[in-house]
Order: C-alpha cells, then sequence, then structure tokens
C-alpha cells in the first residue's frame, strides 16, 4: 500500500521515495517544483484519511504545528489533500539522532549536551505558544545542513490523543520507553512532561540504552511510574556528574521537581560545555 503513491503527485508535490512509516502514516522524500527543493510528505493511511474525524484533528493539529516558527522546530508548510490521501509537507532532513545512534550506539558527551540544548530551546518556545509535543524521542530529532537538532511531529500526538479508531479502543498516545510519569498515568499533561522525555532520550544517547524496557508498554508505564532509573555514570562511567545530574534532573518523578521550562533546561546544560565553546546562540 505504501508504494501506490511514489512516481505520483499529491497537490504540487512529485513523491520520490518511502522513507519512513509509523503507525498511522507513511513518510516520503517529494519535491516541490514551486520551490526546487525537496520536502518530507507525510500522508495519513487509507484507515485515517478515511476517517472524517481523525483527518479534521490531524489537519488542525498540523496547522498549529505549522504556526510555530523556531529554528530548531521542522518547519511545516502546507496541509492538504489530493484525492483520498490527506497529507502534509515539511522540511526534508535526511538524517536524525536514530541514525547517529545507529552507527554508534553512545554518542559523545559534548555532542549530545548540544542535542540537548537545541531540543531545549525548542520546548520552550513551542510550550510557550501552548503546544506540548507529547512524544520527544530520538526519531523525532533530525539535523539540519549546519548539524542543529530540529524537533519533528509536534502536534501529532495531540492529533491522536483522545480519538478513539474504527476498533472502539483509544489510541496509546506517545511512546512507552519515553513516557513521562503522568503520561503514564493518562494524567493532564504540561510542557515538563516533554522535559521527561527528553531526559530519556539524552539518557539513551549517553549510555547506549533506555532507563527502562519490559516486554509491554505497562509494564515499561509502570517503571515509569513506581522505579528509579539506574544511574546514567551505572552504565556509562565517562559521563559527568553534571550531565548525569541534568538527565536525572530531567526525569524526576514529580513534574515539580523537573527543571519548569526549556529555557532553564538549556541554561542548565550550556553551563555543562567548556567556556571556549559556549557561543551566544545559546
Amino acid at each position: 500500500m505504501s508504494e501506490r503513491h511514489i512516481g505520483q503527485t499529491l497537490g504540487k508535490y512529485r513523491i520520490d521515495e518511502l522513507i519512513g512509516s509509523g503507525g498511522f502514516a507513511w513518510v516520503y522524500k517529494a519535491f516541490d517544483p514551486e520551490l526546487e527543493i525537496h520536502v518530507a510528505l507525510k500522508v495519513l493511511k487509507p484507515q485515517f484519511a478515511g476517517d472524517e474525524t481523525f483527518e479534521q484533528r490531524f489537519r488542525r493539529e498540523a496547522a498549529t504545528a505549522a504556526k510555530l516558527r523556531h529554528p530548531n522546530i521542522i518547519k511545516i508548510y502546507s496541509v492538504g489533500r489530493d484525492g483520498d490521501a490527506v497529507y502534509f509537507a515539511m522540511d526534508y532532513y535526511p538524517s536524525g539522532l536514530a541514525e547517529r545512534l545507529e552507527v554508534s550506539n553512545v554518542l559523545p558527551e559534548e555532542f549530545v549536551i548540544r542535542v540537548g540544548v537545541d531540543v531545549a530551546q525548542a520546548l520552550g518556545y513551542a510550550h510557550r505558544e501552548g503546544v506540548i509535543h507529547r512524544d520527544i524521542k530520538v526519531d523525532n530529532i533530525l539535523f539540519d545542513a549546519h548539524g542543529n537538532a530540529v524537533v519533528a511531529d509536534f502536534g501529532i500526538a495531540r492529533a491522536l490523543s483522545g480519538y478513539t479508531g474504527q476498533t472502539g479502543t483509544n489510541m496509546v498516545v506517545g511512546t512507552p520507553q519515553y513516557f513521562a510519569p503522568e503520561q503514564a498515568r493518562a494524567k493532564p499533561l504540561d510542557g515538563r512532561a516533554d522535559i521527561y522525555s527528553l531526559g530519556v532520550t539524552l539518557y539513551r544517547a549517553a549510555t547506549g540504552r533506555l532507563p527502562f524496557e519490559g516486554d509491554d508498554w505497562y509494564e515499561i508505564a509502570r517503571q515509569h511510574v513506581e522505579e528509579p532509573p539506574p544511574t546514567p555514570r551505572s552504565i556509562n562511567p565517562d559521563i559527568s556528574p553534571g550531565f548525569e545530574a541534568a538527565i536525572l534532573h530531567c526525569m524526576q518523578k514529580s513534574a515539580d521537581d523537573r527543571p519548569a521550562t526549556g529555557e532553564l533546561l538549556a541554561q542548565e546544560l550550556v553551563a555543562l560545555l567548556p567556556a571556549t565553546l559556549e557561543t551566544s546562540a545559546y
């Protein structure tokens, strides 16, 4: 089914190749003939595109995300429908944090800190604009041509939140390995849930493993709620005490004990960088 769009045109976009697939959408590399650039085109799978309620939610949240204008947030160009295909077009970046971790299971501390600063800045801006990501993880962090981290898929988890599909059951929102405790308990969320998920992301990149794993998402969610994570330095002794403290600060069980905003977290992480490498960009 995913191959049917390749070589076709949706709206003005020519679809060249499939580059990803998730639970509700395919992602294609496409070409915009007007701007003469490649874009990433996220296309709803037919079972969702044919659901008017879900389509409306998807289009509304994509439009909200398109209003976010920040150098560390992926730019969305358009949201549309062509025949039975519902899609949105966004910046195309060929690689991200997930690909880096496929090459090297543990990444250098300074690199991970800089990724954390970029993502924290993006989250701080989005939260001020009233948008919570709800699914921060390695797969949603891409890199631009200058090596800056860029966050993708703002608004998508919210479109799924509370949606009841044809099966009559609510879809699980987010990725259990990265759940904040309040997310695992289906409690109301604010931006500090994203801060927790970013902490898990930094933990994964710095140690080579996730803090909590299990046979099913219920077990993983329970650990987020009830158990302390293994300390990062117990897994990778090369992690500095300061960076370990910053990761664990993000991953506090109580949202009140985490950095209150992305900007405050960014400041905490910048302080860990060598003084000669700190820049005004942070």
